[in-house]
């Protein structure tokens, strides 16, 4: 349950993320905000990756869960220096791609299907 919540809260400031996007382009105050919700990402991503190695070690689940999160968490730190380093044609696409698999992520522990993984959580 604790990964599902995780995966979740990752997609969810991630959604946060581009709609601080928009305002970044259209407000004053956006710039701080969009740095804000990227802080959050990284705590979202770090709470998947311990979710996902929670199911796996002391649950005794599926070690497949770990592989997403720590793909998203590395992304997310190259969305940052991508951001940082002012490189909006690559920022922009790797952020809908995130969201996109954080999604998919969210949208595999949720479905009725179960796996090693979603039986553990």
């Amino acid at each position: 349950m604790f990964l599902r919540v995780a995966v979740a809260l990752q997609a969810a400031t991630l959604l946060v993320q581009a709609i601080t996007a928009g305002l970044l382009l259209s407000s004053p105050s956006g710039r701080m905000l969009h740095s804000v919700a990227a802080i959050a990402v990284v705590v979202a991503g770090l709470l998947h990756l311990v979710a996902a190695i929670l199911v796996w070690r002391p649950g005794g689940g599926s070690a497949r869960g770990i592989a997403p999160a720590v793909g998203l968490l590395v992304v997310t730190v190259v969305q940052m220096a991508l951001g940082m380093a002012h490189m909006k044609a690559l920022h922009v696409p790797l952020g809908v791609v995130m969201f996109a698999g954080s999604v998919l992520q969210l949208s595999r522990l949720w479905t009725g299907r179960r796996t090693g993984v979603t039986a553990a959580a």
